[in-house]
């Protein structure tokens, strides 16, 4: 799967699609974990914070596991037995995880479920559109030397589901629907034998492509996500160097009329000389100059004795 997601919300639009209900049935809205941490942006990249939607639990041994919170976490992540001092020094790839793997290995072994973005209905205020609702896991690390923990998240993947298999043969987990949504978040209700039955790909899902702009990290506008035709190439400008070229191409020097009178030689060459040089032991040499100067060599040495000149 690809390392670029997007989450441009304000803060509050978040809370507000991030909506739920409790085990009561109450609508509710998560609160915020370190909310200053939260930045919006149109390309986010592998390492970059985003908003994970994860149960109260987590933090709170007294909440009820229904309850929601959202924290900023790093995209890529750091196990909480990693010894180094400097998370960039993990060897390996930590961005996405399969879903079929993930509990075989042990950078994902004992970390907890997360979701990102969780969507609720809204349907007046999102136009019958949801939020993107990837399952993933995350966990906490703390620096050997000690400072602020770190919490890191990976997004878990699957086989691609046929509308996308043309361009991916991985996705992510899509959790779709708040039923799903919740199941995978409350493990104090839900064991995770059952959340895993809900990691399958999903045809439910509109997709469009977009500019390259999103492969650099540092583009930060709505044209990352703007709907962009395939199909129509645009038109490239010559360079400087190239417009020299079609320039001198254009026209009819010295050099290139010399250039024509060469190819012209060559191809006045005899096929058996050319059948000859090729089995000649004589040190090959490229160029069509260097093959017709072997090729007079040749036929001066093939002379009868009477035309040449004598030494004496």
């Amino acid at each position: 799967m690809c390392g670029r997601t997007s989450c441009h919300l304000p803060r509050e639009a978040l809370t507000r699609a991030c909506a739920y209900r409790d085990r009561q049935g109450r609508r509710q809205v998560p609160e915020w974990r370190e909310p200053d941490k939260y930045q919006p942006s149109y390309n986010k990249s592998p390492q970059s914070s985003s908003p994970v939607l994860l149960s109260r639990l987590h933090f709170d041994k007294n909440a009820d596991s229904s309850e929601r919170i959202i924290a900023p976490m790093r995209w890529g992540l750091v196990p909480s037995w990693f010894k180094e001092s400097d998370p960039s020094k993990l060897q390996f790839n930590t961005t996405n995880c399969r879903s079929d793997t993930m509990l075989e290995k042990q950078s994902f072994k004992s970390d907890s479920i997360g979701a990102l973005d969780s969507p609720e209905e809204w349907e007046k205020v999102w136009d019958n559109w949801r939020l993107l609702t990837m399952a993933g896991i995350f966990d906490c690390w703390a620096p050997p030397e000690g400072g602020d923990t770190l919490y890191s998240y990976t997004i878990i993947t699957v086989d691609s589901c046929k509308g996308l298999n043309d361009i991916h043969h991985r996705m992510p987990a899509l959790l779709d629907g708040d039923e799903a949504v919740s199941k995978w978040l409350d493990f104090g209700e839900v064991s995770t034998q059952e959340a895993l039955k809900l990691i399958h790909p999903t045809e439910n899902i509109t997709f469009h492509p977009v500019s390259s702009l999103v492969n650099n990290s540092r583009n930060n506008t709505s044209q990352c996500l703007a709907p962009v035709d395939i199909l129509v190439k645009k038109e490239s400008k010559a360079s400087g160097s190239s417009q020299k070229m079609l320039q001198w191409l254009a026209t009819k020097s010295p050099k290139k009329e010399n250039y024509k009178t060469v190819q012209k030689e060559e191809s006045d060459v005899p096929q058996w000389s050319s059948q000859f040089l090729q089995r000649s032991p004589l040190p090959t040499k490229r160029g069509s100059a260097a093959l017709l100067e072997r090729w007079l060599k040749r036929e001066k040495e093939d002379e009868p004795l009477t035309k040449r000149p004598h030494c004496q």
